[in-house]
């Protein structure tokens, strides 16, 4: 399918922070992808938290699952609406790269313990591994993604990150937090799918551990709609095939939600090109009723399963871990790796080689450095 004249093109791309020739066989996007995919950040992702800890099942979901999930997604819906697949690939399989060890509990004690030295965000983060920490290059720091990719996986930045990136790179991934402006399309769509595939998954998840069940589930109008449709379809249908249908009705009834509403914001607004979607309100969207059920759903999520007593319990211990590593290498700086030992930032570099670690690295480091063993 060609890509619809508002879609990001790569022909048209702004580019690598350090120029070098264009693949023979490849888009600049592609390329991107290709780098993401055989980055070690990537690779960590297997052993990195999504809601349940890489030891407590094999069938649960991590942070590298979830990425696969968000690029399955974003490539079907880009495909229906002209959007640039390989530039949302990218970015769905970036996005998470600078996540920390124990999902959410370990960005929240990295934010903590570097609070007085410039905070932690894990979508910078993310930025910051394909900008700088990556080493596989010769002539360079990062992986040197384009200017797309790296808009797209900034999700979030505070103001005052942002206008230290504009400072660092005039008119580069921080200047659109400072305008007020959107991300690409592609971008966008990245987000909403993220959304659609962790409601989703964690739906899955969180009965598979016995944490929710479907009875708990007649709260969330979004799922009894579908499990409803499934069961006029299969009377008697009960347990994992009841709950695999109502989930895949659900995904497909969101992806065909966020096509039609998106396509007719297009409409309204009509971009002539990319960067004119950039200057014009978000566009990648729900209609109001799927946003609001979606937001139902997420409100459940929390209150039932990622507040869950064993959940919250499993989350104590994990920043006990990450709190104690952090103090033990601000202490010792010769206990981390020398490329990050010898950095003159000890704070920067401490949160750079913590949110770095898969969970059980994290979990061995802080018993061979503590003698405690915490999971």
């Amino acid at each position: 399918m060609t890509n619809a004249p508002y879609a990001s093109q790569p022909d048209r791309s702004r580019g690598r922070r350090h120029a070098e020739p264009s693949a023979p066989t490849r888009s600049d996007f592609q390329r991107d992808r290709d780098r993401i995919v055989h980055s070690t950040a990537f690779r960590r992702l297997v052993y990195k938290t999504q809601v349940f800890l890489n030891h407590e099942g094999d069938l649960f979901r991590t942070r590298l699952t979830h990425s696969l999930e968000v690029a399955q997604l974003g490539r079907s819906i880009a495909r229906s609406l002209g959007l640039n697949e390989d530039l949302v690939e990218a970015v769905a399989l970036a996005h998470d790269l600078g996540h920390t060890p124990f999902g959410h509990a370990g960005q929240d004690v990295l934010n903590e313990c570097m609070a007085e030295h410039g905070g932690f965000e894990h979508n910078l983060q993310s930025l910051r591994v394909i900008d700088e920490l990556e080493e596989r290059y010769l002539p360079f720091n990062g992986l040197n993604l384009t200017f797309e990719t790296r808009e797209g996986v900034l999700k979030h930045c505070s103001k005052r990150n942002a206008e230290l990136l504009e400072a660092a790179e005039p008119g580069g991934v921080g200047r659109r937090f400072i305008e007020g402006t959107q991300p690409s399309l592609e971008a966008q769509l990245c987000n909403l799918a993220d959304e659609i595939a962790y409601n989703a998954h964690d739906i899955d998840d969180g009965v598979r551990s016995g944490l929710i069940t479907l009875e708990q589930l007649e709260a969330v109008p979004l799922f009894t709609r579908f499990r409803d449709e499934t069961l006029a379809e299969f009377a008697g249908a009960t347990g994992r095939r009841l709950l695999f249908d109502s989930i895949r009705r659900m995904l497909s009834q969101q992806v065909y939600d966020v096509i039609d509403a998106t396509r007719a914001r297009l409409e309204e607004h009509q971009p002539a090109d990319a960067d004119e979607a950039r200057r014009c309100p978000p566009l990648v969207r729900f209609s109001p009723e799927m946003r609001e059920a979606s937001t139902q759903l997420k409100r459940f999520l929390f209150k039932e399963l990622y507040r869950h007593p064993q959940v919250n319990e499993t989350t104590a211990r994990a920043k006990q871990v990450l709190t104690e590593l952090f103090h033990a290498y601000v202490a010792s700086p010769s206990e981390m790796k020398p490329a990050y030992a010898q950095r003159d930032d000890r704070h920067r570099a401490v949160a750079d080689y913590i949110s770095g670690m898969t969970d059980r690295f994290a979990v061995r480091e802080h018993e061979r450095l503590t003698g405690q063993r915490i999971f």
